[in-house]
């Protein structure tokens, strides 16, 4: 995990380490195909964590199964499966993992980070918007987080405190 140093603390998140729910999250995509026309998909196995410290630091990872990808026509996800795209045979994770917080408000921040697809990392930008914090019915504080990519695509988190 990276250590992120942001300038104030998160006030829309209480201090914490939460881990993504995957009951109440989606990771989705939309890519052009041909150019042409939006395809939609979704990953299936995913999991992750963001740590927020009293003193403002952030931390934050992610991995998701690169085999699960799922677009609704079993073809094309084979195909996404094979070497050209995913190569999940060979890079079965797909990873995140953060580099910069910079909080813009109180319940938006620019997330920088590390995405390593098919044994390739990259810089990714992602916005995170905090859209509220909720009791359930056993008394477990759950945060809401949508995440989106500087290219269309959204992933939309539930978190929960990791049980103590």
């Amino acid at each position: 995990m990276s250590i992120i140093e942001a300038t104030r603390p998160c006030a829309a998140m209480a201090v914490g380490t939460w881990t993504i729910d995957p009951a109440h999250s989606y990771l989705g995509f939309r890519v052009k195909h041909l150019g042409l026309i939006d395809v939609r998909g979704r990953f299936l196995e995913f999991g992750g964590s963001l740590a927020v410290t009293a003193r403002g630091a952030i931390y934050a990872e992610g991995t998701i199964t690169a085999a699960s990808v799922d677009t609704g026509q079993p073809q094309r996800d084979e195909h996404l499966r094979g070497p050209e795209f995913l190569d999940a045979a060979n890079h079965p994770q797909i990873s995140f993992r953060s580099t910069m917080f910079e909080p813009l408000g109180q319940a938006t921040s620019r997330v920088i980070g590390d995405l390593t697809i098919h044994g390739v990392t990259r810089e990714v930008f992602l916005d995170a918007e905090i859209s509220g914090t909720e009791q359930d019915l056993w008394g477990h504080t759950r945060v809401g987080l949508a995440v989106s990519g500087r290219r269309p695509s959204r992933l939309r988190l539930g978190l929960r405190p990791v049980a103590r």
